[in-house]
């Protein structure tokens, strides 16, 4: 299963308010899941936090330096399902 985000808007922080192609929203805070090393260091200013954008080609967000997160994850955390609940899909058997 993979829903592609449709629209982002930063909700100040690191809270990102999240659309998917599906028709799920939700808000998800990703303070605490960001290292803020590498890639990710710019991501520590939260001016430059709010610059996140929908990368329609890639089906996720992205910030001007190109760090991204993949969907699915991002997926999981808005609807509070398990990774692998989501990947083995519906009529699986596995909740």
């Amino acid at each position: 299963m993979l829903n592609d985000i449709v629209k982002v808007e930063p909700r100040g922080g690191y809270r990102l308010w999240l659309q998917f192609q599906d028709g799920v929203e939700g808000e998800v805070d990703l303070g605490p899941r960001l290292t803020f090393q590498g890639v990710f260091a710019p991501l520590r200013d939260p001016a430059y936090f709010s610059r996140v954008r929908v990368n329609p080609e890639l089906g996720t967000i992205y910030w001007p330096n190109d760090a991204d997160w993949d969907p699915l994850v991002l997926y999981s955390l808005v609807t509070e399902r398990p990774i692998e609940a989501l990947l083995a899909g519906p009529g699986s058997g596995k909740p």
